[in-house]
C-alpha cells in the first residue's frame, strides 16, 4: 500500500468500525458534510442519511466486512486533501473497489466521500447492462 501512513490508518479503522457494526467508531470517521456512495445508482447519502442507514444495520449486529487487498493514496501538497482508491475482497460481493476523499481536520482524517463498486469485467459488461435495464435499476 502506498501514500501517507494516516491516511492508510484511517481508512483500516473505517473497515474495522464497519466491520465490528461500531456505530461511534465508523460514523465518527466521517466528515461534517460527507457524502457515501453505494453500489446501486440510487445510493448517494448525505452523512446524515448514511447515519440512518448504519444505525439501523448496526443496531441488529450487523456491519459489513470489506478487506484491503492494495490501496493507493494520494496526499495534496498542502497536505489538507486525500485521494485514493483501495481494491477489497468482501465474501458476498467478491472483488469490489472503493475510492474517495479525505480531508484533514483537527482531530485528523474525515472522509468526506466514499464511493463502493463491484468492478464488472469488460466482457460481461453488455449482459449486466442488460439485466439491469430489465430489472428497471439503476
Amino acid at each position: 500500500m502506498h501514500g501517507d501512513a494516516d491516511v492508510h490508518r484511517t481508512l483500516d479503522a473505517f473497515h474495522q468500525a464497519a466491520s465490528d457494526a461500531d456505530f461511534d467508531a465508523y460514523m465518527g470517521l466521517f466528515a461534517d458534510d460527507a457524502v457515501f456512495l453505494g453500489t446501486d445508482a440510487t445510493e448517494r447519502w448525505s452523512r446524515d442519511e448514511f447515519a440512518e442507514y448504519v444505525a439501523a444495520a448496526f443496531g441488529r449486529g450487523r456491519g459489513w466486512t470489506y478487506r484491503p487487498v492494495a490501496r493507493w493514496v494520494r496526499v495534496s501538497v498542502d497536505g489538507a486533501t486525500a485521494w485514493f482508491d483501495e481494491r477489497l475482497e468482501n465474501d458476498s460481493y467478491g472483488d469490489t473497489r472503493g475510492s474517495g476523499v479525505l480531508v484533514r481536520t483537527a482531530d485528523g482524517w474525515k472522509v468526506a466521500q466514499y464511493n463502493l463498486t463491484i468492478p464488472i469485467p469488460n466482457a460481461l459488461a453488455r449482459e449486466v447492462v442488460a439485466r439491469i435495464r430489465e430489472g428497471g435499476g439503476g
